[in-house]
C-alpha cells in the first residue's frame, strides 16, 4: 500500500511521547516532538537524549524537538501524548494550528476528572474537524524507544486511512493491529491504570501472587463490565489495549502506577510518593472520575472503588484489602 503519511508530530515530550517520536523515525519519515519544557526540547536537539524523561536511550539524531506548537501545523498526522489531565487545554493551544481532517492519534491513557470525559470525547470538544484514533496496548515507552517487539491496538472508524497510517508507522518490531472501537481501547487504557495500583499495593502488602493473580482477573472483568455499560465491545477488552495492557501494567515495577500502589502498600503517604516524581501516575487522577462514572452507570467495580477510596483518603490501605476481602461470595461472571 503506497503510504501517503509522510510527516508526523508528535505531542508531549514525556516518555512515551519521546518513545512514539523515535519510533516514527525508524521509518525516515519526517518527524517533530513538541514539548511543553524548551530545555527537553533543547536535549534532543543537541544531545539526541531525551535527558529529563528518558535519560540513557540515545535517539536517532533524523528526530527533531520544539516547543513551538505552530510548528505543527503542516504535519500529515498528529500524536496526542500529553497527561490526559493536560490534554483539553493543549489540544485548546493546537486549534489555530491544525488543518482539518488531520488526524489525530490519542495516546494518553486516562479520564479527564473535572469531566469524566475520555480523550476522544474531549478531542470532540476542542477540534471537531480532526479525525481521532487511539493507540493503546502493552507498550512500556523504554521498550518502545530501544525498539524492543511490542503489539498495539490502532483504533479508528476509517479502516482504508487506519490502514494507510499503520502501514505509514508498523516496523518489523513494532506491530499495530486496526480495530474500530476506539471507547473500548480507551476504556482498557484507563481502567488499567488505576487496577496496577491495587495489584502494586497487594505485593507491597505482602499478600502474594495468588492475591495479585486474582486481582488481574477479577479487575479484567471490572473493566469488561464498565466497557459493556459504556457501548464498548467485548473483544476489545480482551486484546492488547484490555486484557494485554492490563498484565503489562499490572506485573511490573517499570509501570509507574504499579509503583505507586507497591509504595503505598508499604505505608508511604500518597502525597510523599507524587512529590518524588517527574513523571505522571494517571491512575492516581483517574481512580476518583472512575468510580463516579461507575455509580452513575450502576456498574459494579469493588477493587477500583476501594483504590479511588484509598487515594481520596476516605479509607486506609489496610480497610480497604479488609473490604474486598468480606464481599460476600458469588457466581463467577463478569
Amino acid at each position: 500500500m503506497t503510504k501517503h503519511f509522510k510527516t508526523f508530530g508528535v505531542i508531549g515530550g514525556g516518555a512515551w511521547g519521546t518513545a512514539i517520536a523515535q519510533m516514527l523515525t525508524r521509518e525516515a519519515q519526517d518527524v517533530l516532538i513538541w514539548c511543553r519544557e524548551a530545555e527537553v526540547a533543547e536535549a534532543i536537539n543537541t544531545r539526541h537524549e531525551n535527558t529529563v524523561f528518558l535519560p540513557g536511550v540515545p535517539l536517532n539524531p533524523a528526530l527533531k524537538a520544539t516547543s513551538d506548537l505552530a510548528d505543527l501545523h503542516l504535519m500529515d498526522a498528529l500524536f496526542s501524548v500529553a497527561p490526559a489531565q493536560h490534554t483539553r487545554a493543549t489540544l485548546q493551544a493546537l486549534k489555530e494550528h491544525i488543518r482539518p481532517g488531520t488526524p489525530v492519534v490519542l495516546c494518553s491513557k486516562g479520564i479527564e476528572l473535572k469531566t469524566g470525559e475520555f480523550m476522544t470525547q474531549v478531542l470532540a470538544d476542542e477540534l471537531p474537524e480532526a479525525v481521532p484514533a487511539v493507540m493503546s496496548g502493552p507498550s512500556f515507552a523504554i521498550d518502545v524507544a530501544k525498539g524492543l517487539p511490542t503489539a498495539v491496538t490502532f483504533a479508528i472508524k476509517n479502516e482504508t486511512l487506519g490502514a494507510e497510517l499503520i502501514a505509514a508507522v508498523a516496523t518489523p518490531n513494532f506491530r499495530p493491529y486496526l480495530a474500530h472501537d476506539l471507547l473500548g481501547a480507551e476504556i482498557g487504557g484507563a481502567v488499567k491504570n488505576v487496577l496496577a495500583i491495587a495489584c502494586g499495593i497487594a505485593l507491597g502488602k505482602g499478600l502474594g501472587r495468588s492475591a495479585h493473580a486474582a486481582l488481574i482477573a477479577r479487575g479484567s472483568a471490572e473493566m469488561t463490565r464498565l466497557a459493556l455499560a459504556l457501548g464498548a465491545e467485548r473483544e476489545t477488552l480482551s486484546g492488547l489495549s484490555g486484557l494485554g495492557d492490563l498484565v503489562l501494567t499490572c506485573s511490573s515495577e517499570t509501570s509507574r502506577n504499579m509503583s505507586c500502589g507497591l509504595a503505598l502498600g508499604k505505608g508511604e503517604p500518597l502525597e510523599d510518593i507524587m512529590g518524588a516524581r517527574n513523571a505522571v501516575t494517571e491512575g492516581v487522577a483517574t481512580a476518583p472520575v472512575l468510580k463516579r462514572i461507575a455509580a452513575d452507570r450502576g456498574v459494579d467495580m469493588p477493587i477500583c472503588d476501594a483504590v479511588a477510596d484509598v487515594i481520596e483518603g476516605a479509607i486506609s490501605v489496610d480497610d480497604a484489602i479488609q473490604r474486598l476481602l468480606m464481599r460476600p461470595n458469588k457466581v463467577e461472571t463478569v
